[in-house]
Protein backbone atom coordinates (compact mmCIF):
# COMPACT_ATOMS: atom_id res chain seq x y z
CA UNK A 1 0.00 0.00 0.00
CA UNK A 2 3.11 2.31 0.87
CA UNK A 3 4.62 1.68 -2.77
CA UNK A 4 1.46 2.41 -4.61
CA UNK A 5 0.43 5.33 -2.74
CA UNK A 6 4.32 6.07 -3.46
CA UNK A 7 3.72 6.01 -7.26
CA UNK A 8 0.31 7.52 -7.53
CA UNK A 9 2.39 10.36 -5.73
CA UNK A 10 4.99 10.21 -8.08
CA UNK A 11 2.56 10.02 -11.33
CA UNK A 12 0.52 13.08 -9.57
CA UNK A 13 3.36 14.96 -9.43
CA UNK A 14 4.73 14.26 -13.09
CA UNK A 15 1.31 14.66 -14.58
CA UNK A 16 1.42 18.25 -12.49
CA UNK A 17 4.69 18.96 -13.80
CA UNK A 18 4.19 17.98 -17.38
CA UNK A 19 0.85 20.26 -17.51
CA UNK A 20 3.08 23.08 -16.26
CA UNK A 21 5.72 22.24 -19.03
CA UNK A 22 3.35 22.28 -21.47
CA UNK A 23 1.09 25.61 -20.04
CA UNK A 24 5.23 27.00 -20.25
CA UNK A 25 5.98 25.48 -23.79
CA UNK A 26 2.33 27.54 -24.63
CA UNK A 27 2.71 30.90 -23.46
CA UNK A 28 6.52 30.84 -25.15
CA UNK A 29 4.94 30.33 -28.40
CA UNK A 30 2.68 32.77 -28.03
CA UNK A 31 5.12 35.22 -27.27
CA UNK A 32 7.62 34.28 -29.67
CA UNK A 33 4.83 34.59 -31.98
CA UNK A 34 3.88 38.32 -30.41
CA UNK A 35 7.99 39.02 -31.20
CA UNK A 36 7.79 38.06 -34.41
CA UNK A 37 5.19 39.97 -35.82
CA UNK A 38 5.91 42.91 -34.35
CA UNK A 39 9.50 42.81 -35.80
CA UNK A 40 7.27 41.58 -38.90
CA UNK A 41 5.84 44.58 -38.79
CA UNK A 42 8.63 47.18 -37.97
CA UNK A 43 9.94 45.77 -41.05
CA UNK A 44 7.39 46.69 -43.28
CA UNK A 45 7.16 49.93 -42.19
CA UNK A 46 10.80 50.28 -42.39
CA UNK A 47 10.65 49.26 -46.02
CA UNK A 48 7.33 49.88 -47.28
CA UNK A 49 6.42 52.57 -45.00
CA UNK A 50 3.09 52.92 -43.42
CA UNK A 51 1.13 49.87 -44.79
CA UNK A 52 -2.00 50.82 -43.11
CA UNK A 53 -3.69 54.47 -42.83
CA UNK A 54 -5.91 53.46 -39.89
CA UNK A 55 -5.87 55.96 -37.08
CA UNK A 56 -5.08 52.66 -34.46
CA UNK A 57 -1.44 52.00 -33.94
CA UNK A 58 -0.62 48.61 -34.52
CA UNK A 59 2.99 48.83 -33.58
CA UNK A 60 1.32 49.87 -29.70
CA UNK A 61 -0.99 47.56 -29.72
CA UNK A 62 1.61 44.93 -30.75
CA UNK A 63 4.14 46.53 -28.04
CA UNK A 64 1.56 45.97 -25.53
CA UNK A 65 0.75 42.43 -26.42
CA UNK A 66 4.31 41.67 -26.69
CA UNK A 67 4.92 43.09 -22.89
CA UNK A 68 1.54 40.99 -21.76
CA UNK A 69 2.91 37.50 -22.65
CA UNK A 70 6.10 37.89 -21.94
CA UNK A 71 5.38 38.82 -18.44
CA UNK A 72 2.70 35.40 -18.83
CA UNK A 73 5.38 33.23 -20.56
CA UNK A 74 7.82 33.71 -17.20
CA UNK A 75 5.43 33.22 -14.90
CA UNK A 76 4.89 29.66 -16.81
CA UNK A 77 8.01 28.68 -16.92
CA UNK A 78 8.75 29.89 -13.01
CA UNK A 79 6.12 27.14 -12.26
CA UNK A 80 7.29 24.86 -15.13
CA UNK A 81 10.74 24.85 -13.14
CA UNK A 82 9.29 24.75 -9.69
CA UNK A 83 7.00 21.72 -10.73
CA UNK A 84 9.81 19.73 -12.42
CA UNK A 85 12.07 20.10 -9.14
CA UNK A 86 9.33 17.89 -7.45
CA UNK A 87 10.14 14.89 -9.75
CA UNK A 88 12.84 13.93 -10.81
CA UNK A 89 11.20 11.98 -14.42
CA UNK A 90 10.26 15.22 -15.76
CA UNK A 91 12.39 17.97 -17.15
CA UNK A 92 12.26 21.46 -17.02
CA UNK A 93 10.92 23.35 -20.15
CA UNK A 94 13.23 24.92 -21.18
CA UNK A 95 11.77 28.58 -23.72
CA UNK A 96 12.85 29.88 -26.50
CA UNK A 97 13.76 33.27 -26.50
CA UNK A 98 14.22 36.10 -28.38
CA UNK A 99 17.97 37.07 -29.30
CA UNK A 100 18.62 39.49 -27.05
CA UNK A 101 21.16 42.93 -28.01
CA UNK A 102 24.47 43.19 -26.29
CA UNK A 103 25.10 46.01 -24.03
CA UNK A 104 26.45 48.86 -24.95
CA UNK A 105 30.53 48.76 -24.94
CA UNK A 106 30.81 52.06 -23.29
CA UNK A 107 28.56 51.11 -20.26
CA UNK A 108 29.99 51.20 -16.92
CA UNK A 109 30.84 47.09 -15.78
CA UNK A 110 31.54 45.72 -12.35
CA UNK A 111 33.20 42.16 -12.28
CA UNK A 112 32.10 40.33 -8.87
CA UNK A 113 34.30 36.91 -8.70
CA UNK A 114 32.70 34.61 -6.36
CA UNK A 115 35.29 32.52 -3.98
CA UNK A 116 36.32 29.57 -5.89
CA UNK A 117 36.88 26.43 -3.81
CA UNK A 118 39.50 25.70 -1.90
CA UNK A 119 39.71 21.70 -2.09
CA UNK A 120 37.85 19.09 -4.64
CA UNK A 121 34.34 18.22 -3.29
CA UNK A 122 35.09 14.34 -4.54
CA UNK A 123 38.25 13.52 -3.54
CA UNK A 124 39.32 16.71 -1.05
CA UNK A 125 42.80 17.37 -2.88
CA UNK A 126 43.41 21.35 -2.79
CA UNK A 127 45.88 20.93 -6.05
CA UNK A 128 43.27 22.66 -8.32
CA UNK A 129 43.90 24.14 -11.72
CA UNK A 130 42.13 26.55 -13.57
CA UNK A 131 40.02 25.54 -16.47
CA UNK A 132 38.29 28.77 -17.29
CA UNK A 133 35.12 30.82 -16.16
CA UNK A 134 31.40 31.56 -16.91
CA UNK A 135 30.15 35.00 -16.84
CA UNK A 136 26.71 35.90 -16.17
CA UNK A 137 25.99 39.69 -17.79
CA UNK A 138 23.30 41.53 -15.17
CA UNK A 139 21.80 44.80 -15.77
CA UNK A 140 21.39 46.70 -13.02
CA UNK A 141 20.53 50.52 -12.09
CA UNK A 142 21.62 52.74 -9.69
CA UNK A 143 19.81 55.24 -8.11
CA UNK A 144 20.17 58.62 -9.30
CA UNK A 145 22.74 60.84 -6.79
CA UNK A 146 22.27 64.64 -6.67
CA UNK A 147 24.42 66.59 -5.42
CA UNK A 148 25.23 70.29 -4.78
CA UNK A 149 28.52 72.56 -5.40
CA UNK A 150 28.76 75.00 -3.49
CA UNK A 151 30.75 77.59 -6.03
CA UNK A 152 32.93 80.02 -3.54
CA UNK A 153 34.21 83.76 -4.78
CA UNK A 154 36.14 84.90 -2.44
CA UNK A 155 36.40 88.51 -1.86
CA UNK A 156 40.08 90.86 -0.73
CA UNK A 157 41.08 94.05 0.43
CA UNK A 158 43.78 95.91 -1.39
CA UNK A 159 45.71 97.26 1.89
CA UNK A 160 47.06 100.39 -0.39
CA UNK A 161 43.79 101.23 -1.74
CA UNK A 162 41.36 99.59 0.07
CA UNK A 163 39.74 98.19 -3.10
CA UNK A 164 37.96 95.35 -2.63
CA UNK A 165 38.22 92.09 -5.68
CA UNK A 166 36.65 89.32 -6.49
CA UNK A 167 36.48 86.66 -9.18
CA UNK A 168 33.54 87.38 -11.47
CA UNK A 169 30.78 85.20 -11.07
CA UNK A 170 30.56 81.99 -13.86
CA UNK A 171 27.59 81.74 -15.82
CA UNK A 172 24.80 79.91 -15.13
CA UNK A 173 21.84 79.09 -17.41
CA UNK A 174 19.41 79.27 -14.64
CA UNK A 175 18.82 82.33 -12.15
CA UNK A 176 20.95 82.33 -9.41
CA UNK A 177 22.75 79.01 -10.73
CA UNK A 178 19.76 77.48 -8.83
CA UNK A 179 19.56 74.27 -11.33
CA UNK A 180 23.00 72.82 -12.74
CA UNK A 181 23.15 72.28 -16.54
CA UNK A 182 22.65 68.32 -16.27
CA UNK A 183 19.55 68.43 -14.12
CA UNK A 184 17.99 71.01 -16.52
CA UNK A 185 18.61 69.35 -19.25
CA UNK A 186 16.96 66.39 -17.92
CA UNK A 187 13.72 68.60 -16.68
CA UNK A 188 13.40 70.08 -20.13
CA UNK A 189 13.70 67.07 -22.43
CA UNK A 190 11.43 65.08 -19.96
CA UNK A 191 9.22 67.96 -20.44
CA UNK A 192 9.19 68.09 -24.17
CA UNK A 193 10.82 65.04 -25.40
CA UNK A 194 9.19 62.79 -23.17
CA UNK A 195 6.12 64.65 -22.77
CA UNK A 196 6.27 64.05 -19.06
CA UNK A 197 4.34 67.48 -16.97
CA UNK A 198 6.15 69.45 -14.40
CA UNK A 199 3.81 68.20 -11.85
CA UNK A 200 4.42 64.72 -12.22
CA UNK A 201 8.05 65.45 -12.30
CA UNK A 202 8.12 67.65 -9.09
CA UNK A 203 6.31 63.89 -7.78
CA UNK A 204 9.37 62.18 -9.10
CA UNK A 205 11.56 64.36 -7.37
CA UNK A 206 10.16 64.50 -4.03
CA UNK A 207 9.72 60.86 -4.03
CA UNK A 208 14.11 60.88 -4.56
CA UNK A 209 14.08 63.37 -1.66
CA UNK A 210 14.32 66.57 -3.72
CA UNK A 211 11.45 68.92 -2.93
CA UNK A 212 11.32 71.35 -6.26
CA UNK A 213 7.46 72.96 -6.60
CA UNK A 214 5.86 73.06 -9.61
CA UNK A 215 6.65 76.79 -9.31
CA UNK A 216 10.11 76.37 -9.44
CA UNK A 217 10.66 74.04 -12.01
CA UNK A 218 8.37 76.47 -14.44
CA UNK A 219 10.92 79.20 -13.88
CA UNK A 220 14.30 76.81 -14.79
CA UNK A 221 12.21 75.52 -17.99
CA UNK A 222 11.99 79.55 -19.51
CA UNK A 223 14.88 80.00 -18.34
CA UNK A 224 16.22 76.79 -20.40
CA UNK A 225 14.23 78.14 -23.34
CA UNK A 226 15.61 81.81 -23.20
CA UNK A 227 19.23 80.50 -23.31
CA UNK A 228 19.14 77.91 -26.20
CA UNK A 229 16.85 80.56 -28.19
CA UNK A 230 20.01 81.59 -30.19
CA UNK A 231 20.03 78.09 -31.28
CA UNK A 232 17.25 77.64 -32.18
CA UNK A 233 17.41 80.77 -35.12
CA UNK A 234 20.44 78.97 -36.59
CA UNK A 235 18.68 75.84 -37.24
CA UNK A 236 15.70 78.12 -38.58
CA UNK A 237 18.16 79.62 -40.69
CA UNK A 238 19.40 75.88 -41.79
CA UNK A 239 15.82 74.60 -42.79
CA UNK A 240 14.88 77.94 -44.57
CA UNK A 241 18.04 77.92 -46.81
CA UNK A 242 17.16 74.43 -48.33
CA UNK A 243 16.06 73.70 -51.54
CA UNK A 244 13.07 71.88 -50.43
CA UNK A 245 10.81 71.60 -47.45
CA UNK A 246 8.10 69.25 -45.76
CA UNK A 247 5.11 71.60 -44.65
CA UNK A 248 2.66 70.52 -41.91
CA UNK A 249 0.58 71.17 -39.26
CA UNK A 250 -1.31 69.13 -36.39
CA UNK A 251 -3.60 70.51 -33.74
CA UNK A 252 -2.68 71.75 -30.02
CA UNK A 253 -5.20 72.82 -27.47
CA UNK A 254 -4.05 76.24 -26.28
CA UNK A 255 -5.84 76.94 -22.87
CA UNK A 256 -7.60 80.37 -22.91
CA UNK A 257 -10.97 81.78 -20.88
CA UNK A 258 -12.48 78.88 -19.17
CA UNK A 259 -11.99 76.81 -22.55
CA UNK A 260 -9.16 75.74 -24.92
CA UNK A 261 -9.07 76.98 -28.42
CA UNK A 262 -7.59 74.42 -30.60
CA UNK A 263 -4.50 76.25 -31.73
CA UNK A 264 -1.74 74.37 -34.19
CA UNK A 265 1.82 73.25 -34.18
CA UNK A 266 3.57 74.02 -37.74
CA UNK A 267 6.48 71.65 -38.95
CA UNK A 268 8.86 72.18 -41.72
CA UNK A 269 11.26 69.58 -42.05
CA UNK A 270 14.66 69.44 -44.21
CA UNK A 271 15.83 65.91 -45.24
CA UNK A 272 18.06 65.38 -48.30
CA UNK A 273 18.70 61.99 -47.03
CA UNK A 274 16.63 60.42 -49.28
CA UNK A 275 18.79 62.06 -52.22
CA UNK A 276 21.98 61.24 -51.15
CA UNK A 277 22.59 65.03 -49.71
CA UNK A 278 25.12 65.87 -47.18
CA UNK A 279 23.19 68.82 -45.46
CA UNK A 280 22.33 67.77 -42.58
CA UNK A 281 18.48 67.26 -41.93
CA UNK A 282 16.61 69.64 -39.46
CA UNK A 283 13.26 70.28 -38.31
CA UNK A 284 12.12 73.34 -37.42
CA UNK A 285 8.34 74.45 -35.63
CA UNK A 286 5.71 77.16 -34.73
CA UNK A 287 2.79 77.50 -33.11
CA UNK A 288 -0.16 79.09 -33.72
CA UNK A 289 -3.32 79.94 -31.88
CA UNK A 290 -5.40 78.78 -35.16
CA UNK A 291 -5.13 77.51 -38.61
CA UNK A 292 -5.20 80.56 -40.85
CA UNK A 293 -3.29 81.23 -43.89
CA UNK A 294 -1.64 83.76 -42.77
CA UNK A 295 0.83 81.64 -40.31
CA UNK A 296 2.36 79.46 -42.99
CA UNK A 297 3.24 82.78 -45.31
CA UNK A 298 4.75 84.66 -42.13
CA UNK A 299 6.60 81.41 -41.52
CA UNK A 300 8.11 81.18 -45.11
CA UNK A 301 8.08 84.87 -46.00
CA UNK A 302 11.91 84.19 -46.30
CA UNK A 303 11.61 80.81 -48.52
CA UNK A 304 12.12 80.30 -52.11
CA UNK A 305 11.66 76.31 -53.31
CA UNK A 306 9.92 73.40 -53.41
CA UNK A 307 6.95 72.88 -50.60
CA UNK A 308 5.83 69.53 -49.85
CA UNK A 309 2.61 69.55 -47.98
CA UNK A 310 -0.86 68.55 -48.33
CA UNK A 311 -3.95 70.06 -50.47
CA UNK A 312 -4.79 72.35 -47.10
CA UNK A 313 -5.93 75.99 -49.05
CA UNK A 314 -3.55 78.35 -46.55
CA UNK A 315 -0.91 77.28 -48.42
CA UNK A 316 -1.99 78.84 -51.50
CA UNK A 317 -0.29 82.32 -51.11
CA UNK A 318 2.70 80.87 -51.24
CA UNK A 319 2.66 79.31 -54.73
CA UNK A 320 0.82 82.95 -56.08
CA UNK A 321 2.96 83.95 -59.24
CA UNK A 322 1.75 87.80 -57.98
CA UNK A 323 4.08 86.82 -54.62
CA UNK A 324 6.98 89.20 -53.53
CA UNK A 325 9.70 86.56 -53.25
CA UNK A 326 10.18 84.30 -56.00
CA UNK A 327 6.47 81.57 -55.54
CA UNK A 328 7.11 78.07 -54.37
CA UNK A 329 6.57 75.43 -56.27
CA UNK A 330 4.07 73.19 -54.76
CA UNK A 331 4.06 68.93 -54.80
CA UNK A 332 1.58 67.03 -53.13
CA UNK A 333 1.50 64.01 -51.36
CA UNK A 334 0.57 61.05 -52.72
CA UNK A 335 0.17 59.46 -49.22
CA UNK A 336 -2.59 61.84 -48.45
CA UNK A 337 -4.31 60.90 -52.46
CA UNK A 338 -3.94 56.94 -51.52
CA UNK A 339 -5.56 57.38 -47.81
CA UNK A 340 -8.61 57.98 -49.67
CA UNK A 341 -8.46 55.21 -51.93
CA UNK A 342 -7.39 52.93 -48.77
CA UNK A 343 -10.55 53.69 -46.40
CA UNK A 344 -12.36 52.08 -49.63
CA UNK A 345 -10.51 48.97 -50.01
CA UNK A 346 -9.15 48.13 -46.55
CA UNK A 347 -9.52 44.68 -46.69
CA UNK A 348 -7.93 43.55 -43.21
CA UNK A 349 -10.21 46.24 -41.87
CA UNK A 350 -13.52 44.77 -43.83
CA UNK A 351 -12.55 41.36 -42.00
CA UNK A 352 -12.97 42.52 -38.53
CA UNK A 353 -16.35 44.04 -38.54
CA UNK A 354 -17.60 40.83 -39.80
CA UNK A 355 -20.94 41.41 -40.82
CA UNK A 356 -21.43 45.27 -40.94
CA UNK A 357 -18.56 45.32 -43.16
CA UNK A 358 -19.27 47.33 -46.23
CA UNK A 359 -18.40 46.10 -49.78
CA UNK A 360 -14.90 46.52 -51.26
CA UNK A 361 -14.93 48.76 -54.11
CA UNK A 362 -13.03 47.69 -57.13
CA UNK A 363 -12.24 50.94 -58.34
CA UNK A 364 -10.47 51.88 -55.04
CA UNK A 365 -8.82 48.84 -54.82
CA UNK A 366 -7.13 49.08 -58.79
CA UNK A 367 -6.34 52.81 -57.74
CA UNK A 368 -4.51 51.86 -54.32
CA UNK A 369 -2.88 48.61 -56.86
CA UNK A 370 -1.59 51.23 -59.55
CA UNK A 371 -0.13 53.90 -56.78
CA UNK A 372 1.32 51.31 -55.12
CA UNK A 373 3.49 50.50 -58.24
CA UNK A 374 5.28 54.02 -58.15
CA UNK A 375 6.01 53.68 -54.60
CA UNK A 376 7.60 50.57 -55.44
CA UNK A 377 9.83 51.86 -58.16
CA UNK A 378 10.36 55.01 -55.26
CA UNK A 379 11.65 52.48 -52.89
CA UNK A 380 14.16 50.78 -55.64
CA UNK A 381 16.18 54.59 -56.27
CA UNK A 382 15.88 56.08 -52.41
CA UNK A 383 19.24 57.48 -51.96
CA UNK A 384 20.04 58.00 -55.31
CA UNK A 385 21.01 61.89 -56.87
CA UNK A 386 18.01 63.89 -58.05
CA UNK A 387 19.15 63.76 -61.69
CA UNK A 388 19.21 59.60 -61.36
CA UNK A 389 15.84 59.70 -59.54
CA UNK A 390 14.39 61.94 -62.21
CA UNK A 391 16.12 59.71 -65.02
CA UNK A 392 14.85 56.31 -63.67
CA UNK A 393 11.41 58.29 -62.99
CA UNK A 394 10.96 59.47 -66.63
CA UNK A 395 11.41 55.75 -68.22
CA UNK A 396 9.28 54.04 -65.68
CA UNK A 397 7.10 55.89 -63.47
CA UNK A 398 6.29 58.38 -66.41
CA UNK A 399 4.48 55.80 -68.57
CA UNK A 400 2.85 54.45 -65.02
CA UNK A 401 1.45 58.03 -64.56
CA UNK A 402 0.26 58.60 -68.08
CA UNK A 403 -1.92 55.94 -67.17
CA UNK A 404 -3.15 56.45 -64.26
CA UNK A 405 -4.70 59.53 -65.25
CA UNK A 406 -6.35 58.30 -68.00
CA UNK A 407 -8.09 55.49 -65.80
CA UNK A 408 -8.56 57.49 -63.23
CA UNK A 409 -10.38 60.38 -65.75
CA UNK A 410 -12.49 57.13 -67.65
CA UNK A 411 -13.83 55.72 -64.00
CA UNK A 412 -15.08 59.49 -62.96
CA UNK A 413 -17.21 59.64 -66.09
CA UNK A 414 -18.58 56.65 -65.48
CA UNK A 415 -19.44 57.33 -61.99
CA UNK A 416 -22.90 58.67 -59.99
CA UNK A 417 -22.33 61.46 -58.01
CA UNK A 418 -23.47 59.21 -54.78
CA UNK A 419 -20.42 57.54 -55.35
CA UNK A 420 -18.30 57.30 -52.54
CA UNK A 421 -14.77 56.61 -54.86
CA UNK A 422 -15.78 60.06 -56.20
CA UNK A 423 -14.17 62.43 -53.88
CA UNK A 424 -10.45 60.66 -53.66
CA UNK A 425 -10.75 60.94 -57.45
CA UNK A 426 -11.51 64.66 -57.90
CA UNK A 427 -9.16 64.94 -54.94
CA UNK A 428 -6.76 63.51 -57.11
CA UNK A 429 -7.37 65.05 -60.93
CA UNK A 430 -8.52 68.50 -59.47
CA UNK A 431 -4.86 69.02 -58.60
CA UNK A 432 -2.95 66.45 -60.86
CA UNK A 433 -0.06 69.54 -61.99
CA UNK A 434 1.20 68.92 -58.62
CA UNK A 435 0.81 65.31 -57.86
CA UNK A 436 2.91 64.58 -61.67
CA UNK A 437 5.38 67.18 -60.72
CA UNK A 438 7.62 64.50 -59.15
CA UNK A 439 8.17 62.90 -62.71
CA UNK A 440 9.98 66.37 -63.75
CA UNK A 441 11.87 67.14 -61.01
CA UNK A 442 13.75 64.93 -59.12
CA UNK A 443 14.24 66.37 -56.16
CA UNK A 444 10.60 66.06 -55.18
CA UNK A 445 9.72 63.40 -53.05
CA UNK A 446 6.49 61.15 -53.15
CA UNK A 447 5.22 61.81 -50.06
CA UNK A 448 5.11 63.91 -46.98
CA UNK A 449 5.99 61.45 -44.33
CA UNK A 450 8.94 63.27 -43.06
CA UNK A 451 6.51 66.19 -41.60
CA UNK A 452 3.90 63.42 -40.34
CA UNK A 453 6.58 61.90 -38.61
CA UNK A 454 8.10 64.88 -36.86
CA UNK A 455 4.46 65.79 -35.80
CA UNK A 456 3.87 62.27 -34.28
CA UNK A 457 5.26 63.54 -30.80
CA UNK A 458 3.02 65.82 -30.63
CA UNK A 459 -0.33 63.91 -31.63
CA UNK A 460 1.28 61.06 -28.85
CA UNK A 461 2.09 63.56 -26.31
CA UNK A 462 -0.64 65.88 -26.07
CA UNK A 463 -2.85 63.00 -24.08
CA UNK A 464 -0.47 63.43 -21.33
CA UNK A 465 0.01 67.37 -20.92
CA UNK A 466 -3.66 67.79 -22.20
CA UNK A 467 -2.98 71.85 -23.61
CA UNK A 468 -0.55 74.90 -23.52
CA UNK A 469 -1.45 77.39 -20.89
CA UNK A 470 -0.81 80.14 -23.20
CA UNK A 471 0.64 81.39 -26.67
CA UNK A 472 4.02 82.05 -25.03
CA UNK A 473 4.00 78.17 -23.47
CA UNK A 474 2.86 76.59 -27.17
CA UNK A 475 5.94 78.85 -28.22
CA UNK A 476 8.29 77.65 -26.02
CA UNK A 477 7.47 73.65 -26.85
CA UNK A 478 7.92 74.45 -30.37
CA UNK A 479 11.21 75.96 -29.64
CA UNK A 480 12.25 72.64 -27.72
CA UNK A 481 10.64 70.69 -29.78
CA UNK A 482 13.34 72.08 -33.06
CA UNK A 483 15.92 71.18 -31.10
CA UNK A 484 15.13 67.84 -29.63
CA UNK A 485 13.90 66.45 -33.13
CA UNK A 486 16.79 67.90 -35.32
CA UNK A 487 19.28 66.11 -32.65
CA UNK A 488 17.18 62.75 -33.06
CA UNK A 489 17.42 63.09 -36.81
CA UNK A 490 21.26 63.40 -36.80
CA UNK A 491 21.11 60.53 -34.30
CA UNK A 492 22.31 63.05 -30.74
CA UNK A 493 21.23 62.18 -27.75
CA UNK A 494 19.03 65.55 -27.27
CA UNK A 495 19.65 65.15 -23.47
CA UNK A 496 23.61 64.83 -23.61
CA UNK A 497 23.34 67.81 -26.23
CA UNK A 498 21.19 70.15 -23.84
CA UNK A 499 23.62 69.88 -21.05
CA UNK A 500 26.81 70.81 -22.86
CA UNK A 501 25.05 73.44 -24.74
CA UNK A 502 23.42 75.03 -20.98
CA UNK A 503 27.60 74.68 -19.38
CA UNK A 504 29.20 76.04 -22.65
CA UNK A 505 27.03 78.55 -24.53
CA UNK A 506 28.20 81.49 -22.39
CA UNK A 507 31.90 81.12 -23.15
CA UNK A 508 31.43 81.02 -27.35
CA UNK A 509 31.70 84.34 -29.30
CA UNK A 510 28.72 84.84 -30.90
CA UNK A 511 30.45 83.83 -34.43
CA UNK A 512 31.53 80.40 -33.22
CA UNK A 513 28.05 79.74 -31.90
CA UNK A 514 27.49 77.48 -34.81
CA UNK A 515 29.60 74.72 -32.92
CA UNK A 516 27.00 73.84 -31.23
CA UNK A 517 24.74 73.00 -33.53
CA UNK A 518 23.81 69.19 -33.23
CA UNK A 519 25.78 68.18 -36.24
CA UNK A 520 28.57 69.92 -35.57
CA UNK A 521 28.85 68.91 -31.89
CA UNK A 522 28.40 65.39 -32.98
CA UNK A 523 31.23 65.12 -35.24
CA UNK A 524 33.14 67.16 -32.23
CA UNK A 525 32.31 64.67 -29.77
CA UNK A 526 33.63 61.96 -32.51
CA UNK A 527 36.69 63.41 -33.13
CA UNK A 528 37.25 63.73 -28.87
CA UNK A 529 36.76 59.54 -29.13
CA UNK A 530 39.28 58.86 -31.43
CA UNK A 531 41.41 61.34 -29.83
CA UNK A 532 40.84 59.54 -26.59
Amino acid sequence: MILAERAARHAAEAKVAETANAQAKLSGTEALIAYLKLEIEKLRRTIYGTRSERSARLLDQLELQLEELEAAATEDELAAEKAAAKTQRVRSFERKRPVRKPFPDDIERERVVLPAPTECPCCGSNRLSKLGETVTSTLEEIPRRFKVIDTVREKFSCRDCETITQPPAPFYATPRGYIGPQLLATILFDKFGQHLPLNRQSQRFKCEGIDLSVSTLADQVGAGVFVAVPIFNLIEAHVLAAERLHGDDTKIPILAKGKTDTGRIWTYVRDDRPFGGENPPAALYYASRDRRGEHPSRHLRGFAGILQADAYSGFNALFDPGRKVEPLTSAFCWAHSRRGFFELADIDKNARRGRVATAISPIALEAVRRIDLLFEIEREINGLSAGERLQIRQERSAPLLAELETWLREQRGRLSRSSGVIKPIDYMLHRWDGFARFVHDGRICLTNNAAERALRGFALGRKAWLFAGSDRGAERAAVMATLIMTCRLNDVDPKAWLADVFARIADIPQNRLCELLPWRWAMDQERRKLAA
